[in-house]
C-alpha cells in the first residue's frame, strides 16, 4: 500500500494527508506507475463523460486536452520544455543536462508545450463524442504504463537527482502491469484499435529510451515526464487512425 501511494505522489498532485514515504517505499513506486494510472483515467473518466457529452465540440476537446495537467499542475508538461531546451540545443551532452536542469523555459521549451497542447487539441476535436469521452482516460493510463516501460529498459544519465532512485532496481511487476493494462484495458475499451494504442505506446518507451540514452547517456526526470506526455498524444492519435 506505502509504495502504491508513493507512486501517486510521485505522478500527481493528489493530496495524501500525512503520509511521507520511505526511501525504500520510493524504490518500489514504479511498479505501481500503471495502478496509480488507472486510479487517475478513473478519477478523470466521469468528467471527460460529461465534458464530451455537454459542452460544445471545439470546448469539450480544450476542456480534456487539458485536464490531464490538473492531476500534476504541469509538472510532466515541465519535463517535456526542459527536454526540448536540451535535446534541441546543439550543445554538448553534459551542457544539454545542466540547460534541462535550469528551471527556466526557453524557446523550444514553451514551442514543445504549445505544439502538444495544440495536437491535443486537435486529435480530441477530430473524434464523436463517446470516443472523446472514453480516449482522454485512456491516454491517462497509457501515459503512466509508458513511463514504467521507459524506467525498466533505460539507466539514468545523471549521477544523482531525484530520479535516480527509481532507477536502482528495474520495476518488473510494472513492466508486466504496463503490458497488461495498456493493451488488456485499451481492447476493453476500443477493441483491437485500443490495444494497438497500448502497444503503441510501450514501443515508443523502448524508442525513446534508445534516443535519450544517445542525446544525453539515458533517462532523467525530465525525460520521464516528456515520455508521459508525448505518450498520451501516441495514444490519442493511434485511436483517431485506427477507430
Amino acid at each position: 500500500m506505502r509504495p502504491l501511494l508513493a507512486a501517486i505522489g510521485t505522478l500527481s498532485v493528489i493530496p495524501l494527508g500525512k503520509f511521507n514515504p520511505t526511501e525504500r517505499d520510493l524504490e518500489r513506486a514504479a511498479n505501481f506507475f500503471p495502478v496509480a494510472g488507472l486510479l487517475f483515467a478513473l478519477i478523470a473518466f466521469p468528467f471527460s463523460c460529461l465534458a464530451a457529452r455537454y459542452f460544445a465540440p471545439l470546448a469539450a476537446a480544450m476542456t480534456l486536452a487539458l485536464l490531464p495537467e490538473l492531476f500534476t499542475k504541469g509538472f510532466h508538461l515541465d519535463g517535456l520544455a526542459d527536454t526540448a531546451d536540451g535535446f534541441l540545443s546543439s550543445r554538448p551532452r553534459e551542457r544539454k543536462l545542466e540547460i534541462m536542469r535550469d528551471s527556466h523555459i526557453g524557446t523550444m521549451g514553451v514551442l514543445a508545450i504549445v505544439m502538444l497542447l495544440g495536437f491535443k487539441f486537435a486529435l480530441l476535436a477530430s473524434m464523436n463524442r463517446p470516443a472523446m469521452a472514453l480516449a482522454l482516460p485512456l491516454a491517462l493510463l497509457n501515459g503512466r504504463c509508458a513511463v514504467v516501460w521507459y524506467i525498466a529498459v533505460s539507466s539514468y544519465a545523471r549521477k544523482d537527482g531525484m530520479g535516480a532512485i527509481w532507477f536502482r532496481r528495474k520495476p518488473v511487476a510494472g513492466w508486466v502491469l504496463g503490458f497488461l493494462f495498456a493493451c488488456g484495458i485499451g481492447f476493453g475499451c476500443f477493441g483491437l484499435p485500443g490495444a494497438a494504442a497500448g502497444a503503441a505506446v510501450l514501443i515508443f518507451a523502448f524508442a525513446w529510451s534508445r534516443i535519450t540514452r544517445a542525446v544525453i547517456g539515458g533517462a532523467t526526470g525530465d525525460t520521464i515526464g516528456a515520455c508521459e506526455e508525448l505518450s498520451e498524444l501516441l495514444t490519442l492519435a493511434t485511436l483517431l487512425a485506427l477507430f
